[in-house]
């Protein structure tokens, strides 16, 4: 995986976006980043600042910044290798083809390519990671809330999004990082993204 962006920048809008959806982008773009590549350590260290809430959500963010103050760069890329990299592959296959149909460059993949096209997003050509993997997809649910790559998005386009590309898989993924033997600070990442997946589909399900 990679820091380059997986999708080319169209336009930014200047539409007035909510501060819960601004939030929610944030926490979208926040897993993005640490999923994508080894944190670098500014952000480490702005990891190791965040505070959170009595909610489990904020419990986890809590927690997740704990470990962030007592972990080096280096021992988050030895880690972040172990679980995404390894000789020949990772432990884990953050991919939404592979979680839903075993197999990598799948059905999910050719649809999420149908959908990116249909809103003017592409990869971009420095990057080779399939789209599916879960760092780009958290990045363009955090694009589409806030008009990142063009307009911002409805919640229903959001909801249809989240529903098809990352409801099905994206919990049982982190419930795996969360008890994957190499994990130390990503079991923190991993709860952190668990609880707000949890909170996106009780949303979007309470939302019609």
């Amino acid at each position: 995986m990679t820091q380059e962006s997986p999708m080319t920048d169209a336009a930014v809008t200047t539409e007035r976006v909510s501060e819960e959806d601004r939030l929610r982008a944030d926490l979208y773009n926040y897993l993005g980043l640490m999923l994508a590549a080894p944190p670098s350590e500014m952000l480490l260290e702005q990891t190791a600042g965040l505070s959170g809430d009595e909610t489990p959500l904020g419990q986890a963010i809590t927690q997740l910044a704990r470990v962030a103050k007592r972990t080096k760069p280096a021992g988050a890329e030895r880690e972040f290798n172990a679980l995404f990299i390894g000789l020949g592959r990772g432990e884990l296959l953050p991919y939404a083809s592979y979680y839903l149909t075993g197999f990598l460059n799948e059905k999910p993949l050719a649809a999420l390519r149908n959908d990116m096209s249909a809103r003017g997003l592409s990869r971009a050509p420095n990057v080779f990671e399939p789209e599916d993997n879960i760092a780009s997809l958290m990045e363009m649910m955090g694009a589409m809330i806030v008009g990142r790559f063009g307009a911002a998005t409805s919640l229903a386009e959001q909801k249809t999004f989240f529903n098809k590309h990352i409801g099905p898989w994206a919990a049982h993924f982190f419930a795996d990082l969360e008890g994957a033997k190499n994990s130390v600070l990503y079991a923190s990442v991993a709860a952190v993204g668990r609880a707000f997946m949890e909170i996106e589909t009780e949303g979007f399900r309470m939302g019609g």
